[in-house]
């Protein structure tokens, strides 16, 4: 059986290489990680970005400012996490990642950027970031690279592509049976009717607990889901048409449609096909 490896976080002091600060408020840090790796719960002082040259890789957050608990992203190597400054966090690698953090000084962070958020990489951010890491650079290049980067983040598109969850302690324990069912048999095809009434609850009930607590429908949230299983099943090979059958859905057509209409991709854009 593989062994999971754990990273511990401790905190950073100012003389850590990959501290960023007004004077070069954006520093990357790169690494190969083996599949499985775990980054323990850990917050900084500074906003991150979580992106994966190749790879996927899972982030979980804390949402606790806003109506959720915990927020799940799964990111491909097209997509990157923004992760605010002190909101707490774990990272695990689902398939061998080239992962690329960028650590943001708090004082260049765009203002009202308070939640996490999904950031489709453009290829200029993708080939800045990569400058960036690319060794040794003067002052001024750097300096210029620092401006683009930011200026790609502000302007990047952003995708809804979380996997929230009620919160454990105060959230309505009927939804979140509902919702963990649901994680764990996403190639269940039933309707929202017999969930509910698999919890005891009624439809209308559970649509409004949906919109009220998690701020979706049950079709996004169902949506969302779907991705986030899928996502890693093609990265590891799978065909559409088994990745298709094992999200629940009765047609690749229908499949397709649905994720490049969520991704702007084609699920084959996502395969391993080593």
């Amino acid at each position: 059986m593989a062994r999971t490896s754990r990273l511990h976080f401790m905190p950073v002091g100012d003389t850590d290489p990959f501290t960023p600060s007004r004077e070069r408020p954006v520093r990357v840090r790169a690494r190969a990680m083996p599949v499985d790796t775990h980054f323990e719960p850990h917050a900084h002082a500074w906003a991150q970005l979580a992106y994966c040259a190749s790879g996927i890789v899972q982030v979980t957050s804390e949402q606790g400012r806003h109506r959720t608990d915990e927020v799940t992203y799964i990111v491909p190597p097209s997509r990157a996490v923004w992760i605010a400054p002190g909101a707490r966090h774990h990272i695990t690698v689902l398939e061998a990642a080239e992962f690329r953090t960028l650590y943001i000084d708090a004082s260049v962070t765009p203002q009202n950027w308070n939640a996490c958020r999904v950031m489709v990489v453009s290829p200029l951010l993708r080939e800045t970031i990569h400058a960036l890491d690319a060794g040794p650079v003067d002052q001024n290049r750097e300096h210029l690279l620092t401006r683009l980067v930011l200026d790609e983040l502000i302007h990047a598109d952003t995708q809804a592509l979380g996997v929230p969850l009620p919160n454990a302690q105060t959230g309505d324990k009927r939804l979140r049976a509902l919702c963990e069912a649901v994680l764990r048999a996403p190639s269940e095809r039933a309707t929202l009717t017999e969930w509910a009434a698999d919890i005891g609850a009624s439809e209308r009930t559970v649509a409004r607990l949906f919109r009220d607590e998690l701020g979706l429908s049950y079709q996004q949230w169902r949506q969302q889901a779907v991705l986030a299983h899928a996502l890693p099943l093609l990265a590891r090979g799978q065909s559409v048409s088994q990745v298709a059958a094992a999200s629940g859905y009765a047609s690749d057509s229908a499949f397709s449609a649905m994720f490049k209409a969520a991704m702007g991709q084609s699920p084959s854009h996502f395969q391993n096909k080593n």
